[in-house]
């Protein structure tokens, strides 16, 4: 008989989705391990069907109204909005995810898509959302800063031919082009955390089910932008060599699992080059296991800027993409069980 859909526990509150406060650790964990009794819920580890679910970059830096980049999407609320499906999403269905494996934007201010990393020919940084094109480095309109060279051991002239091979390799990939960032996720900061409400629904999982989240860092390479958990944007150097390297290890224990449910921030950026590395990988392998990931498109939203940038049509692109490739689109309020090949 197919497992049914859990109540919502009375703590979540919708209304403190877009806010940031303290979870009540010892208090959830009592309430946690009383749900479990209450609704016979078992250890994770019992599990015959093994379900991943991957919630990207759900910290408060993308998902908090009037911090740094924020994903309102085209309704101007997009990620409160989406954090409330995915918390709902976890307790409704808290006894048959397995394992939660959130990612961490992790950055620091000396990165190559934050502006102190630039200057042009009057010494200025680029404004936040700036696009950098290779016509732009080869042309001198933005260059190393020698400046921050010195603490991070970056040679002048090999940043500056780094620079060139760098966003001639997105170009190549079809990336999107070098974007100056606002500072944002800053590691040891409070846009760094999850966001509070998500943070209360993982740990309150992790309880429940006797489950320990995999949290998966990225982001912390100077010379690289890091969107995908699985991989870098450029991996190596104008010389050749290897500057980063690929989450070969979180692939392995991904396809491990009987499905694999992907959400998260943003949609056009993060989790779009997640899927699609994923994807890539699983190519490699088998394209068989493409059948086991599903996209729950109603807890992501795309980067809109308004007057500035909109990836809302970009995102839609890729995700046909990956649908087309044999990848489940879905939504949070549909029943799990009934998700296409969703073998529960």
């Amino acid at each position: 008989m197919p497992a049914k859909e859990l109540p919502v526990p009375s703590h979540f509150d919708p209304k403190r989705v877009g806010q940031v406060w303290r979870v009540p650790y010892q208090e959830r964990a009592a309430e946690a391990e009383k749900w479990a009794r209450q609704h016979r819920i078992v250890p994770a580890a019992r599990d015959d069907f093994r379900v991943c679910f991957v919630p990207v970059d759900v910290q408060n830096t993308f998902c908090i109204p009037d911090f740094e980049l924020f994903v309102g999407g085209r309704s101007g609320a997009g990620a409160v909005e989406d954090n409330g499906r995915l918390c709902e999403f976890i307790y409704r269905n808290l006894n048959l995810i397995t394992q939660i494996c959130p990612t961490m934007d992790t950055h620091q201010a000396l990165q190559i898509f934050h502006s102190i990393f630039l200057i042009n020919e009057n010494g200025e940084h680029p404004a936040p959302y700036t696009l950098i094109s290779a016509n732009d480095i080869k042309n001198g309109v933005w260059k190393f800063n020698p400046e921050v060279g010195e603490i991070l051991g970056l040679n002048e002239e090999y940043v500056q031919g780094y620079l060139q091979h760098y966003s001639q390799q997105l170009q190549r990939g079809g990336k999107y082009e070098l974007t100056i960032w606002p500072y944002h996720a800053m590691l040891g900061g409070i846009g760094h955390a999850l966001v509070s409400v998500v943070e209360e629904a993982i740990f309150f999982h992790s309880i429940a089910r006797k489950s320990q989240p995999d949290f998966q860092i990225k982001g912390n390479n100077p010379l690289t932008e890091n969107y995908s958990v699985l991989s870098p944007e450029v991996l190596r150097d104008h010389l050749g060599r290897a500057i980063a390297k690929k989450n070969n290890a979180l692939v392995k224990r991904l396809l491990e699992f009987d499905a694999i449910i992907i959400a998260g921030q943003a949609k056009s950026h993060c989790v779009a080059w997640t899927v699609a590395d994923l994807l890539t990988e699983i190519k490699k392998l088998d394209k068989n296991l493409v059948e086991r990931v599903y996209l729950l498109e109603d807890c992501m939203s795309p980067v809109v800027v308004p007057g500035v940038v909109d990836y809302t049509e970009a995102a839609e692109v890729a995700f046909q993409k990956f649908a087309d490739d044999g990848m489940h689109r879905v939504r949070s309020t549909d029943a799990i069980v009934s998700w296409p090949d969703m073998k529960i």
